[in-house]
């Protein structure tokens, strides 16, 4: 069985590669497993910085379809602890205390979004597209939302998260998502002029450097993270089972429009 994430090291840079291309690397609950493992495993180990990639041409398109419909089905209680898991994984990355470059490979949708904002810097390239989609299918981007909120500043987000509109790469870097949006052809030199720079920086330096922005931009100690992943998750498992993530979902699944969308 083909592991849903490959890990790979070339001298101190370690490259985390979602997967399931066959899916557009989409999450389900083995990506997540997988991922926060490996990214536990990173926490021990120390590379100098980590590169996070999809394979194929699809960076990560968010929920995988099977994973949505099984959960659609699933308890309250089963679905706060698969949101649990995600908050786990994304608050690991984030807090990785080296640095972290999300190599933006393609599309990005929901969750992709959520992996590539708690990255310390993103390349995407320019042909890439990215949405928020999760009130067209009766819920909210609640487990990813302080990560993509930090990135983009609460009033992008105010728009993003309602319209879930699907945006171009530079729109992206015109709201801070994204830091270079480059052609194809030049994503890995890109990446690789970042890891130069990166590797002149001190690596206790280096990690320090993040905690000060991190203490500064929230303010927030990790107990208090960690709660408002509780919240969160909550707030997504009871959307979820409730009457319009189950019409949103349902649409979503069997390809109609939602009770709430009016004929054209």
């Amino acid at each position: 069985m083909t592991s849903p994430v490959l890990y790979t090291q070339t001298g101190a840079v370690a490259t985390i590669t979602l997967n399931r291309s066959g899916t557009h690397n989409a999450f389900d609950d083995a990506l997540i497993r997988d991922l926060d493992e490996t990214l536990a495993g990173l926490e021990a180990s120390k590379p100098r910085a980590l590169i996070l990639t999809g394979a194929g041409a699809t960076f990560s398109a968010g929920a995988d379809l099977n994973w949505m419909r099984a959960m659609a089905q699933a308890s309250e209680h089963d679905n706060f602890t698969d949101a649990m898991a995600l908050a786990r994984c994304l608050r690991r990355l984030n807090n990785l205390p080296f640095p972290t470059i999300a190599r933006i490979n393609g599309s990005a949708y929901g969750g992709g979004v959520g992996l590539a904002s708690c990255c310390d810097i993103a390349v995407s390239v320019d042909s890439a597209k990215f949405c928020l989609s999760e009130v067209k299918l009766g819920l909210v981007p609640a487990v990813i939302s302080p990560y993509v909120i930090a990135a983009i500043g609460a009033r992008q987000a105010r728009r993003y998260f309602l319209s879930a509109e699907v945006f171009e790469a530079a729109e992206a870097k015109a709201i801070g998502l994204v830091h270079e949006c480059v052609p194809a052809g030049e994503l890995d030199s890109t990446v690789e002029r970042l890891v130069y720079w990166l590797g002149k920086g001190g690596p206790h330096a280096l990690a320090e450097a993040k905690q000060l922005v991190r203490e500064y931009s929230h303010a927030q100690t990790d107990l208090q993270m960690e709660n408002q992943d509780k919240a969160n998750a909550l707030l997504i498992a009871a959307l979820r089972v409730g009457n319009e993530g189950q019409e949103g979902l349902g649409a979503f699944l069997e390809k109609r429009p939602a009770d709430w969308i009016k004929p054209e």
